[in-house]
């Protein structure tokens, strides 16, 4: 009861204050970065850009998240990067929290959205056309040029949000990646996203998140040719921390 008259509370705040505050904040960081990539760099763009804006807008819901298991992370190694997917709120969490510089496969589509689009496509993050296997593989073999010197790649292997939490099967093209770059695996489990904007719905809420980083995975103690062993070997990784 006292769970709906809060919710019954906030929703004035998240149609006057917290929406309105995303899309100008949107709109005005994606802008920034057609005047900062050429005056820094894309890393430089990307951690303005990217995690103050995904920080500012968790901070505004809000959004309290708690990360574990960052002395995993090697600053100076790149990784392949997978990812639990419950929520739109995954983004604010890895952009925001992850802390290191890493470029995003995403939807084509999402490239027509204003702000967030021509911010992405600056800062180097890769665009996938889906429904065309040709362009998706070119667009993936020229992202493998920005895959260096720290800078990491994030999947959501999934392809799609978690309606019910679960974390559902996996689609090779992250561990293809990691073969063919040499790169270990990081494995990340985001818990409570779900909670604060369940998939395919507007039904927003504050609460606290926690962000797991789990240790690297050593892709040369797995064979090409057995590549579900190290899909299921990072998928109970991932999982273990959302049966406690």
């Amino acid at each position: 009861m006292i769970k709906k008259i809060l919710y019954v509370l906030y929703q004035p705040y998240k149609w006057v204050v917290f929406l309105p505050f995303l899309v100008v904040s949107t709109l005005f960081f994606g802008f920034l970065t057609i005047i900062l990539v050429p005056l820094t760099n894309p890393k430089i763009a990307s951690y303005i850009c990217g995690a103050i804006w995904s920080r500012l807008n968790g901070y505004m819901t809000p959004m309290l998240v708690k990360v574990h298991g960052r002395e995993n992370i090697n600053p100076q190694q790149s990784y392949v990067i997978v990812s639990n997917h419950q929520s739109h709120y995954d983004v604010f969490v890895l952009y925001g929290w992850l802390g290191i510089d890493f470029k995003w496969v995403m939807k084509q589509e999402l490239r027509k959205v204003p702000g967030l689009g021509i911010g992405c496509e600056k800062v180097g993050h890769i665009f996938i056309d889906r429904s065309n296997t040709e362009k998706a593989l070119a667009s993936l073999n020229e992202a493998k040029k920005k895959i260096v010197n720290g800078t990491s790649v994030i999947f959501f292997p999934e392809g799609t949000r978690s309606k019910d939490g679960k974390v559902k099967e996996f689609k090779k093209g992250a561990f293809k990646m990691a073969f063919d770059l040499g790169l270990p695996i990081l494995p990340v489990t985001i818990v409570g996203t779900s909670r604060i904007l369940p998939a395919h719905t507007i039904n927003l809420f504050p609460g606290v998140v926690h962000l797991y980083i789990h240790k690297p995975i050593d892709i040369n103690k797995y064979s090409e040719d057995k590549i579900e062993e190290l899909m299921d070997t990072t998928k109970s990784i991932m999982t273990s921390v959302l049966e406690h």
